[in-house]
């Protein structure tokens, strides 16, 4: 059983040589550009793995985001967490789908939460060759005694402070603003880390238009230790983009059926009311991929 160490030990070594990634975020480099000579590396690695009948479905919406995006409007994805190959995943099976593929791809600018920075250096050489806005999640100040959490807290005021400034310069400049809006990798003996976070719902205060994207299918498997010990095998990957929607619209429902329901935590309720949507793509996806999977065993 082949994991992220073991199947992959000369890609880790040619991307740990080629990466200037920094190993310690703060407020001066939290806008970190994707390394082009990584990108290649990323994509070798998940081609085999990837079998056929995997691909896009919904690239009609993708494509209308990026003209909405083009034409200066603030567009963000709304995509489901599975592994440390999700970001790898899109932009590889976008760039393939054709189209406008390409330039999809390019406009793509992931948030990020640091610890991909500063955790474990092979899986922030990976990440670099994406380009990211770098975050303070809140959930990671978390269990901290009251000292380190007074440290930390004004490091992650920083740190986000910079972040959201660097987002706002560059949201309406053609890009498409990629957000988990679980916040974390889903893992099946923790249900919480299928819960979006709160924050969520201030994203889409502050954009024009979203798409929510549901991934089906796993190449790397999460496991309770190092990231480098995830599980690599082969599947079937669906991509699928929901309709392009109108930010306000979305949350205005939301919230206005949190009300009716009594429910007074109408962040929560705009956030729950995302990954709700995504789930009903993921459910709607996974019957086709099935489909797919059955005729390949026959």
């Amino acid at each position: 059983m082949d994991t992220l160490a073991t199947a992959f030990r000369e890609e880790i070594k040619k991307a740990m040589a080629l990466t200037n990634v920094p190993a310690v975020v703060t407020g001066e480099n939290v806008y970190q550009e994707g390394n082009n000579d990584i990108l290649p590396i990323l994509d070798k690695m998940a081609r085999p793995l990837i079998l056929p009948g995997s691909g896009v479905d919904g690239m009609e919406n993708l494509e209308e985001l990026l003209a909405k995006a083009e034409s200066g409007k603030a567009c963000l994805l709304l995509v489901e967490h599975y592994s440390n190959f999700d970001l790898s995943l899109v932009s590889l099976l976008v760039r393939l789908a054709g189209g406008r593929g390409d330039a999809i791809a390019k406009a793509l600018i992931a948030i990020a939460g640091m610890k991909l920075n500063e955790d474990n250096p092979v899986v922030a050489a990976f990440a670099s060759a994406y380009t990211r806005i770098v975050i303070y999640p809140s959930r990671s100040i978390k269990g901290l005694d009251e000292e380190k959490k007074r440290v930390e807290l004004a490091r992650s005021n920083a740190i986000n402070r910079a972040a959201m400034k660097a987002l706002e310069q560059l949201k309406t400049q053609g890009r498409l603003v990629l957000v988990f809006p679980s916040g974390t990798r889903y893992r099946p003996w923790d249900p919480s880390t299928k819960k979006g976070v709160r924050e969520i719902d201030s994203y889409l205060r502050s954009f024009d238009y979203m798409c929510c994207v549901a991934l089906n299918g796993e190449i790397l498997h999460v496991q309770q230790t190092d990231m480098l010990n995830d599980v690599v095998c082969r599947d079937i990957i669906r991509i699928t983009a929901g309709p392009v929607q109108s930010c306000v619209e979305f949350r205005d429902r939301a919230r206005a059926a949190a009300e009716a329901a009594g429910n007074e935590d109408k962040k929560q309720a705009v956030v729950d009311a995302v990954m709700a949507e995504l789930e009903r793509l993921h459910i709607g996806a996974e019957e086709k991929r099935q489909k797919l999977l059955e005729e390949k065993h026959d």
